[in-house]
């Protein structure tokens, strides 16, 4: 049995004890009862959430054991400093567990706790450039989901901990129980660590289920030409029609929406990848590896393989 241990605190944010779900659709995809969790605090007893709901916890003491900590984020980071006893706490854990997390702030307490000095880690990215500078230790890559460097884990903010909390499954169990939990909690993808905390579908954020179809499709089809008439038959709508309503609710054309789309799958193959350009270009639907880096450079700045250079770097 693979115990895992929460660590809250007064003000913890709700997605945090969400994460348990993920765990516990596992133990049921299994049939048995892999993973058994408790949710801990300094004292034990009530702790309230940041929206006033209250949760009972066992008390954090020396003899609390778990092979998995996992301490839950709050609203407002650093605005009191964590106590002494709780930083004390994940030092020895670390040294006596599997691994460590920090669920999107609470990466601020395991670096209040020394335990990110020299180590890449993630945060929300509303917080992350806070955490780089009070803890100019740590590496802060502030456009990630989750990030693994040795036994510590953080997540980005949010649903990006059951990320973190599925890539765990998926270590633990391997990768078709990962694939059932995803399933059963109706997740259209399993993100990889690596992944950018933003999202050019969620950037377009279309108003009506039709154009939302119309952006699943395209990024499941990049290798298409994907022109405006093959976008309007798939959610059947003439052409025209197609143009205006799809830039009336994204704010861009049809086909500025699409080289984004391919430009996110692109960098993401890019950074993740050791495929050569020329496969990374036909993969995501640009014309050859030179107008590929044509848009990649327009967009980002930097040459594709600059980009891989910086990730591989930061690896």
């Amino acid at each position: 049995m693979h115990k895992l241990g929460f660590v809250m605190s007064d003000g913890f944010q709700v997605m945090a004890f969400a994460v348990q779900t993920v765990f516990e659709l596992a133990n049921l995809a299994l049939g048995d009862r892999f993973y058994a969790f408790h949710c801990y605090s300094l004292n034990g007893g009530l702790v309230r959430s940041s929206n006033g709901m209250s949760l009972m916890t066992r008390p954090l003491g020396t003899i609390s054991q778990a092979d998995t900590w996992l301490v839950a984020g709050v609203l407002a980071p650093l605005k009191e400093p964590t106590p002494e006893p709780v930083l004390r706490f994940l030092r020895r854990a670390v040294t006596h567990s599997r691994r460590i997390a920090g669920l999107c702030t609470g990466g601020f307490v395991l670096a209040e706790a020394g335990l990110l000095d020299d180590r890449r880690a993630t945060t929300h990215w509303g917080y992350a450039r806070k955490l780089q500078r009070h803890f100019p230790r740590v590496r802060v890559e502030e456009d990630r989901i989750f990030i693994i460097d040795g036994p510590i884990w953080t997540s980005a903010g949010m649903t990006a901990a059951m990320d973190l909390a599925l890539a765990m499954v998926e270590k633990d169990l391997g990768d078709e129980v990962a694939r059932s939990v995803a399933h059963r909690l109706v997740m259209s993808q399993r993100r990889a660590g690596g992944q950018s905390q933003h999202s050019e579908l969620l950037e377009l954020a279309p108003k009506s289920d039709r154009i939302q179809q119309a952006l699943d499709y395209a990024r499941s089809h990049l290798r298409e030409p994907l022109s405006v008439e093959q976008l309007a038959e798939v959610v059947h709508l003439s052409p025209r029609q197609f143009s205006r309503v799809f830039t009336a609710e994204t704010g861009v054309s049809p086909a500025k929406a699409v080289e984004g789309l391919r430009l996110e799958a692109a960098r993401l193959m890019i950074e993740q990848s050791r495929h050569p350009l020329e496969v990374v270009a036909r993969e995501s639907g640009f014309r050859d590896r030179r107008h590929l880096r044509e848009v990649f450079i327009r967009n980002f700045g930097v040459p594709p393989q600059a980009s891989r250079r910086q990730a591989r770097a930061a690896a």
